[in-house]
């Protein structure tokens, strides 16, 4: 079992920066892959970023490659998402989620475990 709680969400200009947190609960948060994801109104929820035990596996969705960077911080039990050059459409609320496979996958329905979610709003 892993709890997670995001933070570091809020309103910013187009072009702004933000850094997102998700702190995990329990001792094991080195056999987790964490992933990030995120659901606009109206839209269904799709997937951001994930990153594998250690780093080794790391995977973006095309629309924040080149923008956003995932890293995670095991002695913290902490997985974090900058974002750069921030997009209006990039407004949503961003959900971390966890998985006790090694894989940094893309696909909802591999993610267990789940946050409550941070907004993020980007204005134009």
């Amino acid at each position: 079992q892993v709890q997670l709680v995001e933070s570091g969400g809020g309103l910013v200009q187009a072009g702004g920066s933000l850094r997102l947190s998700c702190a995990a609960s329990g001792r094991t948060f080195n056999t987790y892959t964490l992933g990030w994801f995120r659901q606009a109104p109206g839209k269904e929820r799709e997937f951001v970023a994930a990153i594998s035990w250690f780093g080794a596996r790391i995977n973006y969705a095309d629309s924040v490659k080149g923008r956003f960077t995932i890293s995670r911080d095991n002695a913290k039990n902490t997985v974090y998402l900058q974002m750069n050059s921030l997009k209006p459409e990039d407004t949503a609320v961003y959900s971390c989620a966890a998985t006790r496979n090694n894989y940094a996958g893309s696909l909802i329905r591999e993610y267990d475990y789940w946050g409550q979610g941070t907004q993020v709003t980007v204005s134009s």
